[in-house]
């Protein structure tokens, strides 16, 4: 039997990644000592990459690896950027992965592009590599103090555009479809939701930058309260 979208098991993967974002989110303050911090970011680093590397192993063991194997598709991408923000703490970069990890990673937890279920090892990276690229931007905001602009908005959908590119080459060479671009998934997703191709392209174009503004105004309305409650507590005293 295979995945079955809204199951028990997807509910179980879903489930895990919850976790674990709330406990980065719980744990923020000691993940701010040095060495926790330090050995959190490089255990971070490990899963996404170990993610990564395994499943390559995975394809060639199983005979399975071919051109859709290639790291084109958005959250194959954002699994190594995400390591690459992790070791360098790089700013600019994080303006890329936490717009277009989260919204890569969101939609395929929702609505997973899966054909293995639990207990399957594909099941387990799947879900173990989608939760911890959004740990990973997660991580880089609350931990350690990134904060998106509105200019961060236009810069991940500028790279969107950029990283597109190669897919697309590679969907006309080889008959792929990395990053959805040639068509919709054959399994459920959201973009059932928009019109046929190639119109549902230009439709993701306003899709993106709305979801883009709305975790804009999610950091900047947490950061909002944060600072109303600092300052309650403050009086209080």
């Amino acid at each position: 039997m295979g995945f079955v979208i809204f199951s028990l098991a997807h509910g179980i993967g879903i489930a895990m990644a919850v976790l674990f974002i709330i406990l980065i989110i719980s744990f923020r303050r000691k993940l701010r000592n040095p060495a926790a911090n330090r050995r959190m970011r490089f255990g971070m680093i490990a899963i996404l990459a170990g993610c990564e590397i395994s499943l390559q192993v995975w394809y060639a063991v199983t005979d399975n690896f071919g051109l859709h194997s290639f790291p084109f598709q958005l959250c194959s991408i954002m699994m190594w950027l995400s390591a690459a923000v992790l070791l360098t703490r790089n700013r600019k970069l994080c303006d890329i992965t936490f717009f277009l990890g989260i919204m890569g990673a969101m939609q395929a937890l929702l609505t997973p592009n899966l054909d293995a279920t639990f207990p399957e090892y594909r099941y387990f990276h799947f879900f173990i590599a989608h939760g911890a690229i959004i740990g990973a931007s997660v991580f880089l905001t609350v931990v350690d103090g990134y904060r998106p602009q509105v200019t961060s908005v236009f810069k991940a959908i500028g790279w969107l555009h950029i990283l597109a590119i190669p897919a697309a080459i590679a969907n006309t060479i080889t008959g792929s479809n990395f990053m959805f671009l040639a068509r919709k998934p054959a399994t459920a997703s959201l973009l059932d939701l928009l019109a046929p191709w190639p119109w549902y392209l230009l439709q993701l174009e306003l899709v993106a930058l709305i979801l883009c503004f709305l975790l804009l105004g999610v950091v900047k309305g947490l950061d909002r309260l944060l600072h109303i409650e600092a300052k309650f507590l403050k009086d209080y005293k």
